[in-house]
Order: C-alpha cells, then sequence, then structure tokens
C-alpha cells in the first residue's frame, strides 16, 4: 500500500525538485495543497487541493478525512503558521517535516564547521530567529506530547530558474548576470574568499525523500547541503564562465554594503552569506545512507544560465540596483583617488 504525503506549498525553489522527484517514485502518493498558481508544472500523478493555507474553512474542506503518514510545511515563516499546522495535523499525521533555514545557526560563527549540533542564535537577521522560534515551538510539542517532528535546515539551494548570488537587488539575480554580458564589474562582498555551498535542489530531493517516513528522523533536526565548499570567488567565475565571459569582481566590504543601502545586507550578508560555513552532513547520510550529492557547482549552474536565456520570463531587469552598482563603484573609486 502506497504511503500519503502532503505538501503545503510544493512548488518552489526547494519543494519542486521534491515533488517531481517523488512523483516519479513508487510507494508515495502526494498531495499538493496550495493556490494552484502553477498547476501547469505539477505531474499529472499529484493530488492538487487548491486552498488557502491561512483559510481553515477551505483548508478543511479540501482535507476531508484525509490522513497522512508525512506533512511538510515549505511555507512556514512564523510560529503562528508552526501552530496552525499543529492544530491541523496532529491527529492527521505520522510525521511532520518543518523547512527551516542554516542562517539559524551562531552568528558570528564560532566555528566554520557546522553540524546540526552547532548552537541557533542570529541577531542580524529577524527571518532566521522566526524560524528558531518555530524550532523551539515544534521542539516543545514533541518533548512534551510525542509530536512527531523532523526539521530541515537548508543552506543556498538552487534552481534553473534563478541564479543564486551573495549579493542582488530586490526583483532578483539577472541583473547581476545582465551586467556580466554587458561588460560591467559585479560587486561581490569582502575579498570573495569566505567559503560558502551551493546545493543544487534535485540533490537537496534525494537527501529529504530519504527522511520522509524515516523512523530516525522522529524528533531530529538534519541539514542537508551538498558536499562542495567553494569560495564566492570560485561562485562568480563559474557563472562569468558559463555565460562564456571574462570575470570582472568588484570587492566591497559587507559592512559597507549594509551601511549604504535599503537592501537588506544586515540580515542576507552579516548574518548569513559574508560568514565562511562548511557543512557537515554526516548525520544525514547515517539516516540517509544513499545521500550523495552530485551536482557540482559549475555543472549545476551551465543548467542554470542555460535555462535563464531560454526563458524570457526568467529575465526580471532591476534598473534600480543596475544604477545603485554603479554609484557604488563609483564612489569608492572616488575615494580611492584622493589617496
Amino acid at each position: 500500500m502506497k504511503r500519503k504525503a502532503l505538501f503545503i506549498g510544493g512548488t518552489g525553489t526547494i519543494s519542486m525538485a521534491i515533488t517531481q522527484t517523488l512523483s516519479m517514485m513508487d510507494g508515495w502518493d502526494l498531495y499538493l495543497l496550495n493556490r494552484g498558481n502553477r498547476k501547469n508544472e505539477i505531474p499529472k500523478n499529484v493530488h492538487s487541493l487548491v486552498a488557502d493555507i491561512n483559510n481553515l474553512d477551505e483548508v478543511n474542506k479540501v482535507l476531508g478525512d484525509l490522513e497522512f503518514d508525512t506533512v511538510c510545511d515549505f511555507i512556514g515563516f512564523h510560529v503562528e503558521q508552526v501552530e496552525r499546522d499543529y492544530n491541523l495535523f496532529k491527529n492527521r499525521t505520522k510525521q511532520y517535516m518543518y523547512i527551516s533555514s542554516a542562517s539559524a545557526y551562531q552568528k558570528p560563527l564560532g566555528s566554520p564547521y557546522i553540524t546540526e549540533g552547532t548552537p541557533l542564535a542570529n541577531p542580524y537577521w529577524q527571518y532566521s530567529r522566526d524560524k528558531i522560534a518555530c524550532e523551539e515551538f515544534l521542539m516543545k510539542k514533541y518533548r512534551e506530547e510525542g509530536y512527531p517532528i523532523t526539521i530541515i535546515r537548508p543552506s543556498h539551494t538552487y534552481d534553473n530558474r534563478s541564479v543564486p548570488l551573495g549579493v542582488h537587488g530586490k526583483n532578483g539575480s539577472y541583473q547581476v548576470v545582465k551586467r556580466m554580458l554587458e561588460g560591467k564589474p559585479v560587486i561581490i562582498h569582502g575579498d570573495g574568499t569566505s567559503l560558502w555551498t551551493m546545493t543544487h535542489n534535485s540533490d537537496f530531493a534525494l537527501g529529504f525523500i530519504g527522511l520522509m517516513g524515516n523512523v530516525h528522523a522522529i524528533g531530529e533536526a538534519y541539514q542537508i547541503t551538498g558536499d562542495e565548499t567553494l569560495t564566492w570567488n570560485q561562485i562568480y567565475k563559474a557563472i562569468a564562465d558559463a555565460l562564456n565571459v571574462e570575470f570582472k569582481p568588484y570587492y566591497v566590504s559587507s559592512a559597507f554594503l549594509r551601511d549604504v543601502s535599503d537592501y537588506d545586507f544586515e540580515g542576507s550578508l552579516i548574518g548569513d552569506k559574508s560568514n565562511s560555513v562548511i557543512f557537515d552532513n554526516t548525520k544525514l547520510k547515517r539516516a540517509v545512507p544513499l545521500f550523495i550529492p552530485s551536482i557540482r557547482f559549475e555543472v549545476g549552474i551551465r543548467q542554470t544560465i542555460d535555462y535563464v536565456l531560454s526563458h524570457p520570463e526568467c529575465q526580471i531587469e532591476d534598473p534600480e540596483f543596475d544604477a545603485w552598482c554603479d554609484k557604488v563603484i563609483e564612489v569608492l573609486e572616488d575615494a580611492k583617488s584622493k589617496f
């Protein structure tokens, strides 16, 4: 008999690869609960439950008397949302999986080597603190009531639809790609030598699916990342190589970027990407022995670049960010000339 899984969301950067992979596997019957905005991309054998998760009348109507072996919330960011899920599913599921974030690990870091035992504390980013609060709520329910939780901490996971970067504007990363294509310098935080990990969403899916219905995963937290550690210079150079253009970095202090913009670089840089991190996936591999990340960044980013350049809907320009980059570079070059 097939097991039943329910994904709240299920069509985002992380979750779409899981949805597509799971739909091709025997043993699982998958339901997606969302607003139905990307129906055309959902595999035909996946059940679509169209409702706004925040509208309990709608949700209860589409759920009916369904029960699940696994429920996962991919779009829970605040305690109120996981508390809502708890009330909805505490008697409907044998496992509740919550997508947290590796940005929740303490900043500044005591060590670049990250395990699930690394403390959670991030004074720089409200997003991360909200994720920590969600984890704490769920762990309390597990300890006091046996609520069968599994916490997942992704780091920087990417797919074919968007180029992963450290510094970009409000409209996403395409404007940085456009700058590269136009031969303009691109801003890199720090000096480009801090360490980072990029994870292709298809690799993430393998680790995640291995934890679904896994008895060893109940009451536990797992980080799911690639095993490849890169410098930001290597990341941007791989993007430039995929575009077949010259790599023209312009290095700017993360603190300076935070102080001279309206973008949330306090959280995304100081509280996350400016920190060197090396993830240890030993715990995940004990629970999921078949988890072997196989897509190196230089390979995955070529797939992403090819997709973005061939799909106009992915090419969202950001002239405001472009002008801001030019201004930052101009101001710093002017400051240099005065010495």
